[in-house]
């Protein structure tokens, strides 16, 4: 087998569909024994009876979607726009599977962006 370049790997990956891609990555994971997710953040405590530091604002948010409503299809072509690189079978599937997050750690103005629209498509929201 020929061993491919980055960027003939980069123009591959480009002609899969999100569904396929997550495919590959799970299968990845699995030979390699590896994982695509982000390490998560090691908080350090600080010494024992110092007062605990006031809460940091929340500065990534979560749009779940709750129901399609009444209007299923405009509720996907909305999906479609907001959620980048989805087919119609794809954008399908994921209203279909309500509740189900759309985007996942995006900013505040992203969120409120997003909730607006699907809501004027006749979508319920949560911003989590």
């Amino acid at each position: 087998m020929a061993k491919l370049s980055t960027a003939e790997l980069i123009d591959a990956f480009k002609e899969l569909t999100l569904l396929e891609l997550s495919e590959f990555v799970k299968e990845f994971e699995t030979t390699f024994d590896v994982t695509a997710a982000a390490p998560a953040a090691v908080v350090a405590a600080g010494p024992v009876g110092a007062a605990p530091a006031a809460a940091e604002e929340q500065d990534e948010f979560d749009v779940v979607l709750e129901s399609a409503g009444d209007k299923k299809i405009q509720v996907i072509k909305v999906v479609r726009e907001v959620v980048s690189g989805l087919g119609l079978k794809e954008a399908k599937e994921l209203v279909e599977a309500a509740p189900k997050a759309l985007l996942e750690k995006v900013d505040k103005e992203a969120a409120e962006a997003a909730k607006e629209k699907l809501e004027a498509a006749g979508a319920k929201i949560a911003i989590k």
